[in-house]
């Protein structure tokens, strides 16, 4: 102790910069380790899209609106994406009001997304007019479904496959086809900053 009090002002001060450059360094890693995993995973999921819009208000038709996570344009038409990112086995079933997640000694339970991916499908074919408009609840890779998926109901590394990948000219022709229907999309939906994955 009583060699920290001989301590001269200035090693105090290259201490104190030593602590904090390593805490800015620590922060600075978390941070940028969390951007990427962000970045990585809105790659997935847009991949195979032509365009896409994330974290956005579809307008309700009541003055209020739906925070929707992804729109994608693709070859087939709108995708409505929910994402979800739980983490442990994931018990659901199309006619069960609530799922539950069972993590370990975690246990909870949350509310069927299905009903309200319909009421979100519905709020972008009010807007989007006459252009195909689907849903997906899509489940990271934490997640998994021991029991099945219900309908409606999709694993991240199962998108792309559902919804392929659109070449050059399938990227063409999905603007072209359903252009007038998208930029209507694109001009109805405002940003929306509720980003929690659910």
């Amino acid at each position: 102790m009583d060699e920290l009090a001989k301590l001269s002002p200035t090693a105090w001060m290259l201490i104190a910069g030593a602590a904090v450059l390593g805490f800015g360094v620590s922060f600075g890693w978390r941070w940028y380790r969390r951007y990427r995993a962000r970045k990585a995973l809105r790659t997935a999921i847009t991949a195979g899209s032509a365009d896409h819009i994330a974290n956005c208000l579809v307008p309700d038709g009541m003055g209020g609106g739906f925070h929707i996570d992804f729109l994608l344009l693709t070859a087939q038409g709108v995708v409505v994406i929910d994402l979800r990112d739980i983490r442990g086995n994931i018990f659901g079933g199309d006619q069960m009001a609530e799922w539950t997640v069972m993590d370990g000694a975690h246990r909870f339970t949350f509310t069927n997304p299905q009903s309200t991916l319909y009421d979100r499908i519905a709020a972008v074919k009010a807007v989007a007019g006459d252009a195909p408009v689907e849903g997906r609840i899509v489940f990271t890779r934490r997640g998994q479904f021991p029991k099945g998926l219900p309908k409606w109901t999709l694993m991240l590394d199962a998108l792309r496959s559902e919804f392929p990948a659109t070449e050059q000219e399938s990227a063409v022709g999905a603007a072209q086809r359903f252009g007038e229907h998208w930029g209507r999309l694109k001009s109805a939906v405002k940003p929306s900053y509720m980003v929690d994955m659910r």
